[in-house]
């Protein structure tokens, strides 16, 4: 992925974050049907990734043609998306499918850590079973299959599964741009994982804490954090003392081992 590519997804996914995690399982729907739109025309692809529009431009041409269509959080969306730069058409779509797919794990994880374990299992469970059967894999890329047989046929593999993983996995073998479906599901379940990292507080010490120390410490990373965490903790002798703890993209490190590397940076200079 180009480096303008990276950094406009990962600004949309910053900026939309309150968007996405309030957003209704419909607007993930509404997502993927506006890119089938897009797959669906060269001409518009070109319109709302020429650099050449203003960004604001290319956000009034999504509202003309969506605006009316679907849910204000869906066209909130589209145009954060068009106003950014991409390195080529097909990124647009490919950010489009992102955010569908992280508006489908914050609906999962509205019960917490627990749902988006459970979507990730769903969609690897699928994978796991088209990938054992050839039967299965050449029903899931006939190209003579209607998109309607395709989705029946997922439905009977998996009966029980949420409204979450529903979605994705009938996204991936009806709509699968160019790839199999199960490398889809894939791709899907590994956005679905490393989403779950933020439920999860990564702890090194150099020595063993004691249970009353650890529950004091989950107490205060969940309070600070505002969600129940899952404490993973390593025991590092190299961080000589102190602790450092990972959330996601976000680190707090008072290790004696940090405090030292800062210090003979600063002797460096």
């Amino acid at each position: 992925m180009a480096a303008v590519t990276s950094e406009s997804l990962a600004s949309l996914q910053s900026d939309l974050a309150a968007t996405i995690s309030s957003a209704d399982l419909s607007v993930a729907d509404e997502l993927f049907a506006a890119l089938d739109v897009l797959e669906g025309s060269a001409s518009l692809r070109r319109s709302l990734t020429d650099p050449a529009r203003q960004p604001a431009e290319r956000a009034a041409l999504v509202r003309s043609l969506f605006g009316n269509k679907v849910a204000e959080p869906t066209v909130s969306i589209l145009e954060a998306a068009v106003s950014r730069r991409w390195s080529t058409e097909r990124d647009l779509g490919d950010a489009l499918e992102s955010l569908a797919v992280s508006v489908t794990a914050a609906q999962a994880e509205r019960v917490g850590l627990s749902g988006l374990e459970d979507l990730e299992s769903a969609l690897l469970g699928f994978r796991h079973t088209v990938a054992e059967s050839h039967e299965l894999q050449r029903a899931f890329t006939d190209a003579q299959a209607t998109p309607e047989a395709k989705q029946r046929l997922a439905a009977r593999l998996t009966p029980n599964v949420s409204a979450e993983a529903r979605l994705l996995i009938d996204r991936a073998v009806t709509q699968p741009r160019g790839v199999r479906p199960t490398t889809l599901v894939e791709k899907f379940a590994s956005a679905i994982a490393a989403r779950q990292q933020r439920w999860i507080a990564q702890v090194t010490v150099a020595k063993p804490l004691d249970s009353a120390y650890l529950q004091k410490l989950s107490t205060s990373l969940d309070n600070y954090f505002g969600r129940e965490l899952k404490l993973d903790v390593v025991v590092d002798p190299a961080v000589v003392g102190g602790i450092r703890v990972q959330v996601g993209d976000e680190v707090v490190d008072s290790t004696v081992a940090a405090r030292l590397n800062d210090l003979s940076r600063t002797l460096a200079r």
